[in-house]
């Protein structure tokens, strides 16, 4: 599609039988783009429109559509929190029952402070299965926090996997096989 003028069929694809889209090419150069630093502009999309060959309005017909059927749920800036002044950050670890998961689960995703909150499988030695990552400007600040975590859930039994230091702080990109040079 080299015809600016030209626009995107954007109507939702079937979905295969493997549960995925079948994304036509037009947006996997979109999600592609979209995955990666769209770079300081007053209009990014405009930009990117551009290098896709494609106008504006549908770029952003495109993503509403990928918003609409599920495939994104929002795009957003990647803030580097130490950098920021959040230089307190921890993993907190819980051991939840799965009978008590989705209550634990939704206490800890409405606080501000929790950025991630994952349920994953018990192993053997570790009984930890409720995951949740918090940033904080200072240890105190950190501490209350935590604090506050755990009189939501009724539960004291908690370890801190405490931030030293950042090594790496990425997206996941998406089709780097397809347009990667």
């Amino acid at each position: 599609m080299t015809d600016k003028s030209q626009k995107a069929n954007i109507e939702s694809p079937a979905i295969d039988d493997d549960g995925d889209y079948n994304l036509t090419e037009l947006e996997k150069k979109l999600i592609y783009h979209l995955s990666r630093d769209l770079g300081r502009s007053e209009r990014p999309y405009a930009e990117l429109a551009l290098k896709l060959g494609v106008d504006e309005q549908t770029v952003l017909a495109l993503i509403k559509s990928f918003k609409d059927r599920g495939l994104i749920r929002r795009l957003g800036a990647v803030v580097f929190h130490q950098r920021s002044g959040y230089g307190a950050n921890a993993m907190v670890v819980w051991p939840v029952a799965e009978a008590n998961m989705d209550v634990a689960g939704e206490r800890f995703a409405q606080l501000p402070y929790v950025s991630h909150c994952y349920f994953r499988p018990k192993v053997q030695g570790w009984p930890y299965t409720l995951y949740t990552m918090i940033h904080a400007k200072d240890d105190q600040k950190l501490v209350e926090m935590i604090s506050q975590m755990a009189k939501c859930i009724n539960n004291n039994d908690f370890r801190i996997l405490k931030s030293l230091k950042e090594l790496k702080k990425s997206s996941i990109q998406y089709f780097t096989h397809l347009f990667d040079e």
